[in-house]
C-alpha cells in the first residue's frame, strides 16, 4: 500500500530545529531525531538492503566502508528520479519523494540554502574496522549533505555516528550522535564543515544513507567552486 507523502517525513519536528541550524557558526549543521514518521521509518528499516556481493567495498588510507548506489549508478554519476526494482516499494517511494518540489521546498525552508536538485544518493554501511577520517568537501556554496541512520539500540559512546568538527582534526569534535535510530545529521557544505566517523571496534552494522542536495541551473550547471573537491562517503 502506497504511503501518502504527508506520512513520510516528520516535517513538523524537523522545522523545530530550523532556527538553530541557520544560526550555527562557523558552519550550519543540525541533528534531528524522529526524522521520518514512525510507521514509514519501520518500513524502510525492515527493508534496508542486506549486505551482499552487490555492495562495493571501499578501503583507502582515509576510509573503510561499504556503499551501494541506486539503480546501478556509478559514484560519479548524477542521481536521477528512476525506479529500482531491487529495493522495496517504500524505498522507491522515498527516493522519488526526494526529487519532488514539496521535499526540496521544505529542505530549503529548513536550511535557508537554495538547493533545488538531488545530486547524489547512496546507501552506506560500516562494519567492524570501518571508519572515515575527518574531512571537508567544500564543493560549493549551495550544497547540503544529509545523513540518515537506520540502527536500533546503538550504545551511547560507541562510534558510528557522523561527528562534527570545524577542522580536519578528530581531536576537535564538537558533536557526535549516538541515537542512530530514525535520526539525521545535516551539514551546509563549506570550509568549516568537517566531519567523519570514528573507528568501529564492535561486530555491528552501521546502516545509513547519504544524500547530496545542490543548486542547479540548466544554463550554468551546479553551484560548485572553480576547483572541485572529491566527494567522499561518510
Amino acid at each position: 500500500m502506497i504511503t501518502k507523502n504527508s506520512e513520510i517525513i516528520n516535517w513538523k519536528n524537523i522545522f523545530v530545529h530550523a532556527k538553530t541550524f541557520q544560526e550555527k557558526k562557523p558552519t550550519k549543521w543540525g541533528f534531528v531525531e524522529e526524522f521520518f514518521m514512525s510507521d514509514f521509518y519501520e518500513k524502510l528499516y525492515e527493508t534496508y538492503p542486506k549486505k551482499d556481493e552487490s555492495w562495493s567495498f571501499v578501503s583507502t588510507d582515509d576510509k573503510s566502508a561499504y556503499r551501494k548506489w541506486w539503480a546501478g549508478e556509478h559514484p560519479d554519476q548524477i542521481s536521477n528520479d528512476v525506479e529500482d526494482p531491487n529495493f522495496s516499494e517504500s524505498w522507491n517511494q522515498f527516493y522519488h519523494y526526494l526529487f519532488s518540489e514539496e521535499f526540496l521546498s521544505n529542505i530549503r525552508k529548513f536550511s535557508g540554502v537554495p538547493v533545488n536538485r538531488v545530486k547524489h544518493f547512496a546507501f552506506t554501511l560500516l562494519t567492524r574496522g570501518g571508519y572515515q577520517l575527518p574531512h571537508i568537501h567544500n564543493v560549493g556554496p549551495s550544497t547540503l549533505i544529509l545523513m540518515l541512520y537506520f540502527n536500533k539500540n546503538w550504545k551511547k559512546g560507541d562510534p558510528g555516528g557522523t561527528y562534527v568538527t570545524p577542522e580536519e582534526d578528530e581531536s576537535k569534535i564538537i558533536f557526535e550522535p549516538y541515537n542512530l535510530d530514525n535520526s539525521a545529521i545535516i551539514f551546509h557544505d563549506g570550509p568549516h564543515a568537517g566531519h567523519g566517523v570514528r573507528y568501529i571496534t564492535k561486530d555491528v552494522e552501521r546502516r545509513a544513507i547519504q544524500i547530496y542536495f545542490e543548486k542547479y541551473s540548466p544554463e550554468t550547471g551546479w553551484s560548485v567552486y572553480p576547483v572541485k573537491r572529491e566527494l567522499r562517503e561518510i
